[in-house]
């Protein structure tokens, strides 16, 4: 069991975020943490994307040709299990930092995603699980016997088993594996910055190994080897991550902020009528805020009033009042929002490639000489595509930035690569259309089949806009929220993937009902589903403007520095500033 009390031995900042060992001593740097307990739990995400990107990406052709589920059905399907899944996360980041900290979270939910994909693979391996086998000629006429309710149910059980798990581990293991570097300690500071580098590089591993070799086994040798292979991962996962404790150091747990905003947001409405005060003196713990004050939102502000009915009464000021320190927190979040809204756009797009871009690969020709490409394998150009931007973003395009064009020591802000991203899904969703329609026209008025490789584009578009989008959201999330909220801000992060899944259901939805099923048909020969992609392009343009406006209207947030011991130089502080920034974009 993990003991939660004690701190490093050397603990001089006087924070509260005590570090110990698995036995609740204080921790000892060459025993624990490090490279060694950082790789080991990476071991954990790579294996979570495996499973998760080895299902989600080839799963719609599985829907669509064994299951016989219609291709909207099957779509909506994908989306709402990545939907769902990343919803979760906040919920896995809720118990990690009220109760069960990041180490049991991890270990707990990996054991459910492992047992998840088990379940799929059984799944996916018993004939019973699925329809009868259905032959061209009944398929082409739509014929095939869909799958029953209990056989749909068992489907759906292993994904959100998954899901449940997956939300887990993808909520805390970054910060998990952040935890095993002391950030007051210079040269594990400069490794901390690494860790976060090599696990993006992680997650683009797992996921080329999915599209790749998991795709090629799962379309022929069988689905239930591909989901055993997976399932035979992740379990190894759960056990490497344990036989792991010894080295790791942990983070005692501070309580969930959700509960501070819940807080700052009654007594504001329960204080509604008072005044607003003149003095701001008046505010609770105005004289030692960590956060300096801001007019936006001033209605908060009144949280942290204490009357003179709290002062007289025998309750602490604490207990009537929130500090002034909780309301601005409270206000960061808050004004995330907008620029929040305007990202969920681009994970609709992302889903397209997870859906109806595999689905179009199974109706164009998939050779290589005389090697079939499994359709879900050409998402492969995605991954190569962030990879290749990721590091063309660190080594080319932002010193470049920040030398001739932008002249800030972090060179594109973190706003401005959101941008570049949302741009590149509009283009995407463009060239998606233009390809789908000539597909369409070469199978329905030539009656051929074009190369599958002219869906590389859009794939490598899309690429290109997350390897700029994921980095700037992300950056902009964590550094504009709170200090202490960081779990709650990579936790908005991952609900505009949720969100742009679950769009992405209901746009299908709503085109499938407006169109009385004319847009996107079981045979896409059939449908206009190049009328869908115009659709997400004008959508993406629309958003686009939008973002602009709110982002030109964001106030970057204000940092109070502490200048105890430190002096005063102002010089000094913007070096300071300057490096934090540039290690933020790193990330």
């Amino acid at each position: 069991m993990v003991h939660v009390g004690g701190a490093y031995a050397d603990d001089e900042s006087g924070d509260n975020n005590l570090v110990v060992d698995f036995r609740g001593n204080p921790v000892d740097k060459s025993k624990t943490g490090g490279w060694l307990a950082s790789g080991l739990i990476l071991g954990t995400e790579l294996s979570e994307r495996v499973c998760v990107m080895g299902i989600t990406m080839n799963l719609v052709t599985y829907l669509v040709g064994d299951m016989h589920l219609s291709t909207s059905q099957s779509a909506n399907i994908v989306t709402n299990f990545m939907g769902t899944l990343n919803l979760l996360a906040l919920l896995g980041g809720f118990l990690a930092d009220a109760k069960l900290g990041r180490y049991l979270t991890i270990a707990i939910a990996a054991a459910i995603t492992a047992t998840g994909v088990c379940l799929l693979t059984i799944t996916t391996s018993v004939p019973g699980m699925r329809p009868l086998a259905c032959d061209d000629f009944r398929r082409s006429h739509h014929e095939c016997a869909a799958a029953t309710g209990g056989q749909l149910a068992m489907l759906l059980a292993s994904l959100y088993t998954i899901a449940l798990g997956a939300g887990g581990i993808k909520a805390n293991v970054s910060g998990f594996g952040s935890d095993q570097f002391d950030g007051r300690d210079p040269e594990e500071e400069k490794s901390m910055v690494f860790f976060f580098n090599r696990f993006y590089f992680c997650i683009s591993l797992g996921s080329l190994f999915s599209v790749t070799v998991l795709f090629y086994v799962q379309d022929n040798v069988g689905r239930g080897w591909g989901y055993g292979m997976a399932a035979a991962t992740m379990v190894a996962a759960v056990g490497v991550f344990v036989a792991g404790t010894p080295h790791y150091r942990y983070r005692r747990p501070e309580g969930s902020p959700l509960t501070v905003i819940g807080r700052v947001l009654w007594l504001a409405w329960k204080k509604r009528g008072f005044d607003y005060p003149e003095d701001l003196t008046r505010l609770n713990e105005f004289h030692v805020a960590r956060v300096a004050h801001t007019d936006t939102f001033r209605c908060l502000d009144k949280a942290a009033i204490i009357s003179c009915d709290d002062s007289e009464s025998n309750k602490k000021a604490s207990d009537a009042a929130a500090t002034a320190t909780q309301v601005e927190e409270v206000k960061m979040v808050l004004k995330l929002l907008p620029v929040w809204s305007t990202c969920i756009l681009f994970w609709t797009v992302y889903s397209q490639m997870t859906t109806f871009s595999i689905e179009q690969a199974t109706y164009m020709d998939r050779r290589l000489g005389s090697f079939l490409v499994p359709a879900g394998s050409l998402s492969v150009s995605l991954f190569l595509s962030i990879l290749l931007f990721t590091s063309l973003n660190e080594k080319l395009l932002v010193p470049f930035a920040r030398r001739f064009v932008t002249r800030s020591p972090q060179g594109l802000t973190s706003l401005q690569r959101i941008a570049i991203g949302l741009l590149l899904s509009v283009v995407a969703m463009s060239v998606a259309a233009l390809v789908e329609r000539k597909r369409r026209d070469a199978a329905v008025h030539l009656g051929t089949t074009i190369s599958a490789f002219w869906l590389v584009l859009q794939f490598f578009l899309v690429g290109a806009g997350e390897a700029f989008a994921y980095v700037g959201q992300l950056e902009f999330f964590i550094r504009e929220g709170p200090e202490r909220m960081k779990s709650m801000s990579t936790g908005l992060f991952l609900a505009t993937l949720s969100m742009g899944f679950f769009l992405s259901s209901v746009l299908v939805a709503l085109v499938d009902k407006a169109t009385n099923g004319g847009w996107i048909k079981n045979n896409l020969n059939e449908g206009r589903l190049d009328y869908f992609y115009w659709m997400l392009a004008v959508l993406g343009v629309v958003n686009f403007a939008v973002f602009l406006f709110f982002a030109s209207r964001h106030e970057y947030k204000v940092y109070n520095y502490s200048l105890k011991g430190r002096g005063t130089d102002v010089a000094i502080l913007k070096e300071e500033m300057a490096e934090e920034t540039i290690k933020i974009t790193d990330v």
